[in-house]
């Protein structure tokens, strides 16, 4: 029992690390201006991948969701839009784990970890593109403007995935063998 019970904290400690790591890697951006609002070139995506492939699904997605909502709601001031990327970054993590641990797998293959970095990026630019389209349209703004500013936000999301995928994947390569070798690999779950 007691066994099961540091576990558990091992776990919590994990998430409540990884959030943090997400808030702050949020933290470090590029502003890049939009038709309407702006956007950014950061480095939360990096630690979102990296939650996913040293996590797994949940509670990668947890940390990446808990830590990006946070960014939100902390710097911004957004309570509106920390729920949306509450869930969007979570499934970012959650799709990258997911993949990263299919079958067998621990996060062990690295092409598979590539492909898993990829599809969690790809779905959150569906998700997180799918809401600006959709809150442009709502505020009433012309098609054009809607559509310049979606063709922004693609590209700095392009870029943000591009660098999360290039970083994350063989930076989880090296952390997951130095944590290997200090034996905290197999406490984390």
């Amino acid at each position: 029992m007691a066994r099961e019970n540091q576990k558990t904290i091992y776990a919590i400690v994990a998430v409540a690390l990884f959030a943090a790591l997400v808030f702050v890697g949020s933290v470090i951006q590029v502003p890049v201006p939009a038709a309407f609002g702006m956007t950014r070139i950061h480095l939360g995506n990096i630690f979102c991948l990296l939650s996913g492939f040293m996590l797994g699904p949940v509670s990668g997605g947890l940390a990446a969701g808990i830590g990006s909502g946070l960014y939100d709601i902390i710097i911004y001031g957004d309570m509106l839009s920390a729920p949306f990327t509450l869930v969007f970054k979570g499934l970012l993590a959650g799709v990258c784990g997911l993949i990263a641990y299919a079958g067998h797998n621990r996060g062990e293959n690295h092409k598979l970890n590539i492909v898993a970095g990829i599809c969690g990026s790809v779905t959150y630019m569906i998700l997180y593109l799918g809401k600006s389209f959709a809150e442009g349209l709502l505020l009433g703004s012309e098609m054009g403007t809607v559509l310049t500013a979606l063709a922004t936000k693609a590209l700095t999301s392009g870029i943000n995935a591009v660098i999360a995928v290039v970083v994350s994947v063989p930076l989880y390569t090296v952390l997951r063998l130095a944590l290997k070798k200090s034996g905290l690999l197999e406490k984390l779950g």
